[in-house]
């Protein structure tokens, strides 16, 4: 039975990302920081999905969640960090403490989920993680450098990651979307996305279907042969 955690899935990418591979089959541990939003994500999906909120940065809350869906389908064969904020500022303007929190819910969390799962997998000789990180993360964003540098972080960790790991069965991949309509991104200022929209190849952001089906190929046995890849659903911002 295949058994998919996705983190950050209350709304936008993640949300979408569950119910994507709920329609192709898997059990979801649907997570989210805030409990209403998971609870109503699980709920959309039915009987083969369960919520489990919690702050992907602490350990105590990544055991419980978990802990939660082993209770509830078993093995996690599958994984998709995907939690993640954005905030806009100028260098000049981060704080400490800003920098801080963007590093320790997208990186951290990546790790600590990551960690909590993979001795299981590894024994199993079975698993797929993918990570969500950014287009901004390969080219740089201004008044974003935090979050570009945290995305560039976890495109590091997922090529790392899949040298140590894909002998034994695990396959480690990350997606790196360009501006996608959710609402992580239209917190960012309008006059950033105009301008963003009119650099782009395609001359629109992706919507989260699109970023879902991707993920869903990386989840699925068609994607064997990917290993330490970063993908890119990113109207062509990025070409590789």
């Amino acid at each position: 039975m295949r058994h998919v955690i996705v983190t950050g899935a209350g709304s936008g990418i993640g949300r979408a990302c569950a119910l994507r591979l709920a329609k192709d089959g898997y059990s979801v541990t649907v997570n989210d920081l805030r409990p209403e939003a998971a609870e109503a994500v699980a709920a959309e999906i039915g009987a083969k999905a369960v919520a489990a909120a919690g702050d992907v940065s602490k350990e105590a809350d990544v055991d419980a969640i978990v802990a939660k869906a082993r209770a509830n389908f078993g093995a996690v064969t599958h994984l998709m960090n995907n939690a993640g904020f954005v905030h806009q500022a100028l260098f000049v303007d981060l704080t400490p403490a800003d920098f801080d929190r963007m590093f320790a819910v997208h990186v951290r969390g990546t790790f600590l989920m990551t960690k909590a799962v993979l001795p299981a997998m590894l024994a199993a000789n079975s698993g797929v993680i993918v990570n969500t990180a950014s287009q901004l993360g390969q080219i740089g964003g201004v008044e974003l450098v935090h979050y570009s540098a945290a995305k560039a972080a976890i495109i590091g960790l997922t090529k790392s990651l899949a040298r140590e790991v894909s002998k034994q069965g695990v396959r480690v991949n990350a997606i790196a979307p360009g501006p996608i309509n959710t609402p992580l991104v239209m917190a960012i200022s309008e006059s950033w996305r105009d301008a963003k929209a009119a650099e782009l190849p395609l001359g629109r952001f992706g919507e989260p279907h699109e970023v879902a089906a991707a993920v869903a190929f990386l989840c699925s046995d068609e994607a064997a042969l990917f290993v330490g890849q970063t993908i890119g659903p990113n109207s062509g911002d990025v070409m590789l």
